[in-house]
């Protein structure tokens, strides 16, 4: 319980960390690695949309290019919505974002856990990716 609050804390200190000039919807994660460490990726527009990065996104690509044998236990994720100032229920991923966590997911063969909130207010607990991805595609599909 005290890990999580941490990490969601990371979260959302991460928010200040993106560069989101159009949508002014900033967005931070954190991963809790099962080495203890703890990685933040922020999302990062670009006027050439859609050349941004969601947040999941770039703390995926920072795990795997500073840890890249070490698996996620926990993903928290948070916003902050700059044009209303409004973050209060709990934000989740986008279906590109769910994809490529259950893609990191079936590589390490283990859940990854996810707190989804706001800056404030509800705050929920996906125990497994999989559960915001029912009909998910992965490599088996391929074969």
């Amino acid at each position: 319980m005290e890990n999580d609050k941490a990490l969601l804390l990371e979260a959302r200190n991460a928010t200040g960390n993106a560069y989101a000039p159009y949508s002014m919807f900033t967005v931070g994660a954190a991963a809790l690695l099962y080495n203890g460490e703890i990685v933040k990726g922020s999302n990062q527009e670009n006027a050439s949309s859609p050349a941004g990065l969601c947040a999941e996104r770039v703390l995926l690509s920072a795990i795997s290019s500073f840890y890249p044998k070490i698996g996620i236990d926990t993903i928290a994720i948070s916003y902050f919505n700059k044009k209303n100032n409004k973050s209060g229920k709990p934000v989740a991923p986008c279906g590109i974002c769910r994809q490529s966590i259950l893609e990191y997911q079936l590589q390490q063969q283990k859940s990854i856990r996810l707190i989804l909130a706001g800056m404030e207010g509800a705050i929920y607990i996906i125990e497994n990716i999989a559960d915001l991805l029912p009909f998910s595609f992965s490599g088996s599909d391929m074969l």
